[in-house]
C-alpha cells in the first residue's frame, strides 16, 4: 500500500517586479526559484518535498525525473533510509552529480516523510520523537540586504515590532560600508535584540581579519559562510583570530559526512544544514544528533516555500539541540505562503511546528499554474 509509483519535479519560477531586487554577496536577485517535489504512493497518497534549485533549476528537475525517479520507483516509501543509501550509493559516492543529486534527493525524502504522517495521521515532529514546542526565530530569507545604515535599521526595526528578537544582516558589501551598517542597526536595536550577519561566501580573510573588531563590538550572534563552502583552509586560518565571533555554516554543505569534517576542523560552531539541500528530513535528523554529540546546537537554513520551513520546524521540534529557525521575511516571495501561511511568529519571537498530518501543508497543484518556469540562475553577478 505504501509502494512509490511516481515521482516527479516541478519547477516554479516567479520574476522580481523592476527594481525590488535584493543585492547581496552572491549577487542581485532577478527571479526566485523552487522545485517541489511530488511523490505517490499506490495507495493514492501523495507527499510533497522541496529541493533547492541551486542556480540551475532545470538541471535538478531533470536529475530527479530522469535520474533518481528510476532508481527509488517501486520502493516502500516508508524505508527512507533504504531510499536514501540507494541514492547516495549510486549518485553521491559514485558517477559524480553530488551537490546537484544531494539537492534533487532531499525533495525525495522530505516527501517521503510526508507520506509517512499522512499514513500514520500524525504530525512529522512525533514521528521524529519531538513534541509541540515555541521554537525561537530570527528574520532571515533574502531580506537585510545592502542598503543606506538607515534604511537598514529601519527595516530591521520592523521585523522587531512584528516580534522577532533576533534579525540576520547581509554583509560582504565592503568593510567600511557593513561596518557602518551594523553599529547603525546595533544603535537602533539597542542591546536586547540578536544581530546575526551572513557574508554568502564573498569575503577574503583579510577583509574578516579588518571586521572583526567591529562584529566584536556589535556583538554578533554569528558570522555565517565568510568563505566559499570547499574553503576548509581559509575557515581554519579564521578560526585564530575570530575566537570571540562564532562562525556559521552549513547550508552549502552537503550530508553529514561534510559535516563531519566541519566538527573535526574545530572552526564552526553554528551548524545550518538546509533539509531542502543537504539529503532532507533524513539526513538533517543525522547531523543535528553528530553536532548534539559535540555541544552544539542546529540552526536550519530554509528556503523558498512553506514545505521547506514546515520541515524545518518539525526537525527542530523533534532534536535537543535545536537552535533558531530562519523566518523568511522576504518582502518578494510569493512562494513563501502559497499554500497558506507558513509560519506564525508571537510576541515573545517563537514559531511553533504544524499540527497537520505530515509536514502539515495542504497543497493546492491549481497554484502551479500561477508560476511558470523560467530556467537559469535567479542572481545577476558582476564581475
Amino acid at each position: 500500500m505504501s509502494k512509490i509509483i511516481g515521482i516527479k519535479a516541478i519547477p516554479l519560477s516567479f520574476r522580481l517586479p523592476e527594481g525590488k531586487t535584493v543585492t547581496l554577496g552572491i549577487g542581485s536577485t532577478i527571479k526566485r526559484d523552487t522545485i517541489i517535489v511530488r511523490v505517490e504512493t499506490e495507495s493514492g497518497v501523495v507527499g510533497y518535498g522541496e529541493s533547492h534549485p541551486g542556480r540551475s533549476p532545470g538541471a535538478v528537475a531533470s536529475l530527479i525525473d530522469n535520474t533518481l525517479a528510476p532508481l527509488v520507483m517501486g520502493m516502500d516509501a516508508f524505508d527512507t533510509n533504504g531510499v536514501w543509501a540507494r541514492i547516495h550509493k549510486m549518485q553521491l559516492a559514485s558517477h559524480g552529480m553530488g551537490a546537484g543529486a544531494s539537492l534533487a534527493m532531499s525533495g525525495i525524502d522530505m516527501a517521503l516523510w510526508d507520506i509517512r504522517g499522512k499514513l500514520c495521521k500524525q504530525p512529522l515532529y512525533k514521528l521524529l520523537g519531538g513534541a509541540a514546542k515555541p521554537i525561537k526565530a530570527y528574520a532571515g530569507g533574502i531580506a537585510l540586504g545592502y542598503q543606506a545604515p538607515e534604511s537598514l535599521a529601519d527595516e530591521a526595526q520592523s521585523y522587531v515590532d512584528r516580534g522577532y528578537r533576533a534579525v540576520k544582516l547581509r554583509l560582504g558589501d565592503s568593510v567600511r560600508k557593513d561596518a557602518d551598517r551594523l553599529i547603525a542597526v546595533r544603535k537602533a536595536l539597542g542591546d536586547d535584540i540578536d544581530i546575526l550577519t551572513d557574508v554568502n561566501a564573498s569575503y577574503s580573510l583579510e577583509e574578516v581579519r579588518q571586521l572583526v573588531p567591529v562584529l566584536e563590538e556589535v556583538r554578533v550572534g554569528w558570522l555565517e559562510e565568510p568563505f566559499a563552502c570547499d574553503n576548509f583552509g581559509a575557515y581554519r586560518v579564521a578560526g585564530e583570530f575570530t575566537r570571540r565571533v562564532p562562525i556559521a555554516a552549513g547550508e552549502n554543505h552537503y550530508t553529514r559526512f561534510e559535516f563531519g569534517r566541519l566538527l573535526e576542523d574545530g572552526v564552526v560552531q553554528v551548524f545550518q544544514p538546509d533539509l531542502s539541500k543537504t539529503g532532507g528530513v533524513t539526513e538533517a535528523m543525522r547531523i543535528a544528533a553528530m553536532v548534539s554529540a559535540w555541544g552544539y546546537k542546529v540552526h536550519p537554513h530554509s528556503s523558498a516555500t512553506s514545505i521547506n520551513h514546515a520541515a524545518c520546524l518539525h526537525m527542530l521540534a523533534a532534536v535537543d539541540n535545536a537552535g533558531y529557525f530562519e523566518a523568511c521575511v522576504s518582502h518578494h516571495n510569493p512562494f513563501r505562503d502559497m499554500f497558506g501561511t507558513a509560519f506564525s511568529i508571537d510576541e515573545s519571537g517563537h514559531v511553533q511546528p504544524s499540527e497537520g498530518h505530515g509536514l502539515g501543508v495542504d497543497i493546492d497543484e491549481g497554484i502551479f499554474e500561477q508560476f511558470a518556469f523560467i530556467d537559469g540562475p535567479g542572481y545577476v553577478v558582476k564581475f
